[in-house]
């Protein structure tokens, strides 16, 4: 009997988790590249502020193929990243503000605290799965299709 009153209390809960919103589905927001050829989507977490600018994706085991960080500047400048405490190697993408990359930065060395230069000024970068642009054939002046770029 108490097996039984133990598992009908459990049910609320374990409703609960199975069918409320999963919260990290509302912290991707879908962005596009498109390169000469194709147009290649994307749902990624937009970095728009110092603290999450900062924890980029450190820490993180691993990183689905179609997942990214956005990483907002908020304005046009150089920019330097780096690896420090981040265990997925990293293709990085450095954006002008109109959405045409000026740079890729290909297989980021995992745990690094070498610079990443963009090489000129820029608004954002991506941060894809290492592999990512030579898979997809993504080079500088390829478009990314995202808000932060609408009206630039």
């Amino acid at each position: 009997m108490r097996a039984v009153l133990r598992a009908l209390l459990a049910l609320p809960a374990l409703a609960l988790l199975l069918f409320s919103p999963a919260v990290d589905a509302q912290q991707f927001e879908p962005l596009a590249i498109v390169t000469g050829s194709a147009r290649h989507d994307f749902m990624v977490e937009v970095a728009r502020d110092d603290a999450t600018r900062a924890q980029g994706l450190m820490y993180r085991r691993s990183l689905s193929p179609d997942r990214g960080m956005l990483f907002d500047f908020k304005r046009v400048e150089p920019v330097s990243m780096w690896m420090q405490n981040t265990y997925v190697s990293l293709d990085m993408l450095f954006i002008r503000p109109d959405g045409t990359i000026a740079r890729v930065a290909q297989n980021t060395e995992p745990l690094s605290t070498r610079t990443i230069p963009s090489g000129e000024p820029v608004l954002a970068v991506l941060e894809v799965v290492a592999g990512t642009a030579a898979r997809l054939g993504i080079r500088a002046g390829d478009r990314v299709e995202h808000p932060l770029f609408k009206g630039r």
